[in-house]
């Protein structure tokens, strides 16, 4: 009775061996022996493939709450800042709002990415090394590109100037077409497009001629010192309220402001909106000029006076 005992425990011990064995093989080599007919590996393989669709279930589902939650999220980051007051004047410009809600998306996939690799047994410490690696390398390779990212941002932020808007970038002048994340797009007076980098835009003077909503014109004449002084300062009153796109409030204002060489400088001060700054400008300066003359006031330039000198030297004997 001993010895099929001691056969008996034997056998057992040899297939729990066995199964601890198949159990530590690979997937490939388990299904070799369940296709074989192997009962044991049958029952491994059936509990592998349980256990890893139970898996494969819950990181299918992290997947798909993670991808409706991105897009929810980044639909209320763009409804948040379309609503901001900086943005509330001018939703065409959606430059800002899209980026940041494509950002959170992004990172919010990723983050749901992160968690289906672990559910499904992967070790993301490795992966995520790797990444912060490529991500350093490729940052010190772009840290130009990424400066004029910045800068982008925080021109959207800020609101310098929008588009549309008559602006001094870089000391070239213009009119503001597009602004996205690398560049500020300007067409200038001259019909060229100007593709200004935002790093040196953001670094730089921003002068924009729209945002108070009226520019000054300044002209400045010279008048000879005989002429009516009083006379020269009222014709500039007079024409500057005479001119329908010169605004009323401010005043037109005209003063001596020097006592030049050859002249007495008198200057014109009005408003006029960014819209019709140039064209009153230039008609201003042609009905100057043509109301001083009609009135004897004279324009003087500089003369040279030749003066001759008498021969002092010596005459030869």
């Amino acid at each position: 009775m001993a010895a099929p005992a001691e056969a008996a425990q034997t056998t057992g011990q040899t297939t729990a061996e066995k199964a601890a064995q198949d159990a530590a093989a690979p997937l490939g080599d388990m299904l070799g022996m369940a296709l074989s007919g192997d009962p044991v590996m049958l029952r491994n393989l059936a509990g592998v493939l349980s256990a890893f669709s139970v898996r494969l279930v819950v990181a299918l589902l992290i997947l798909a709450a993670t991808l409706w939650l991105a897009g929810r999220l980044a639909a209320l980051v763009d409804r948040g800042i379309s609503r901001l007051p900086a943005h509330r004047h001018q939703p065409a410009d959606r430059t800002l709002p899209v980026f940041i809600s494509t950002l959170v998306k992004y990172l919010v996939i990723a983050v749901g990415l992160i968690a289906v690799l672990q559910q499904l047994g992967v070790q993301t410490t490795s992966v995520l090394a790797v990444l912060g690696a490529a991500s350093l390398a490729v940052g010190l390779a772009l840290q130009g590109t990424l400066s004029n990212v910045a800068a982008g941002v925080m021109l959207l932020l800020q609101r310098p100037y929008r588009v549309g808007d008559r602006v001094e970038l870089n000391g070239r002048q213009g009119k503001v077409r597009r602004i996205d994340l690398f560049n500020t797009v300007v067409n200038d007076y001259d019909g060229l497009t100007l593709y200004l980098p935002n790093g040196k835009v953001f670094g730089d003077m921003i002068v924009n001629y729209d945002r108070v909503g009226r520019r000054r014109i300044e002209l400045t004449f010279g008048i000879d010192y005989e002429d009516d002084l009083d006379l020269a300062l009222a014709t500039l009153v007079e024409i500057a309220e005479a001119e329908p796109r010169v605004m009323k409030d401010p005043a037109p204002w005209a003063k001596m402001t020097a006592l030049a060489d050859s002249a007495v400088n008198v200057t014109l001060r009005c408003w006029a909106t960014p819209d019709d700054w140039m064209d009153a400008r230039y008609d201003l300066i042609k009905r100057a000029k043509e109301t001083f003359e009609a009135r004897g006031l004279n324009f003087p330039y500089p003369h040279q006076v030749q003066v001759d000198r008498a021969d002092v030297r010596p005459k030869k004997a």
